[in-house]
């Protein structure tokens, strides 16, 4: 049977990072109900921005990707399963985090509305996490937990996240509704949220969201069709807690953020 391994290599040339992450679980997902090793495809990401100015971005990405025994790629994600049974699995993986986000991104309008000058702003860069994860499974669902370090020095935190998910079956059709929330330390969420030292110096006013929780929620939809293909798609929906929405690099009146998936995918 086929699984979609959505995983390019040009996401991680893209600050897309939140699209990434939401590919990674997805696939999670797709992992139990379509095992497979290898798959190429298509897929196509739309994601609503909280960023003042950034608005709306859809692209389309080649999808390439490996499922092994112990190795794997998924999302952004180079990962080894150190453990795996039935009911339990213990996983190491490095990644990339692509919530880099050129000065430019912002808009000069919006970002005005919030009191800042866009030309005194700096770029925040991309990074790489080294990570663990665990899952359980049984009658009662999945559960899910995650814990990523920032190891290239960009903003120098972390985040961990829980999730839980049941899956439903309709026909061929696999439906997994997913909630659960992501802990971003006080380091990164003041990376990607707050006013860096060196824009405060330049005259822009300080802000510092600290630790922050985001909940998430996301329905997954896995179709396999036609022998070797399937069609996956999945949308999720972060509710920003109101230390970021006070951000003044957030739209204003901006309380959440979403993101649309879809991808079609031949195994072999």
């Amino acid at each position: 049977m086929l699984v979609l391994r959505a995983c390019t290599p040009l996401l991680l040339l893209l600050p897309v990072s939140v699209a990434a992450q939401v590919v990674e679980r997805t696939d999670k997902q797709a992992q139990d109900q379509l095992p497979s090793r290898w798959s190429a495809g298509l897929a196509v990401v739309h994601r609503d921005s909280e960023y003042a100015g950034e608005g709306t971005r859809t692209r389309l990405y080649p999808n390439i990707a490996y499922d092994g025994d112990r190795f794997y790629l998924r999302g952004a994600a180079l990962g080894y399963r150190a453990y795996k049974d039935e009911r339990f699995e213990l996983r190491t993986f490095i990644a990339g985090r692509l919530d880099g986000l050129d000065a430019d991104d912002f808009g000069v309008v919006e970002l005005a509305r919030r009191g800042v000058d866009r030309n005194l702003l700096s770029d925040r860069d991309d990074s790489v996490d080294l990570g663990v994860g665990a899952s359980w499974k049984g009658a009662a669902g999945k559960l899910d937990l995650d814990a990523r370090f920032d190891v290239s020095g960009a903003s120098e935190g972390y985040a961990a996240s829980l999730d839980y998910s049941y899956p439903l079956t309709l026909g061929r059709t696999t439906l997994v509704p997913s909630v659960g929330a992501v802990r971003l330390s006080a380091d990164m969420a003041d990376y990607y949220y707050g006013i860096l030292d060196e824009e405060v110096a330049r005259g822009v006013v300080a802000y510092r969201p600290g630790a922050a929780t985001v909940p998430r929620a996301s329905v997954s939809l896995i179709h396999p069709f036609a022998k070797r293909w399937a069609l996956l798609g999945n949308i999720e929906y972060r509710a920003l807690p109101d230390v970021l929405q006070d951000s003044p690099l957030v739209e204003l009146d901006k309380d959440n953020s979403t993101s649309v998936f879809v991808g079609i995918s031949r195994g072999f």
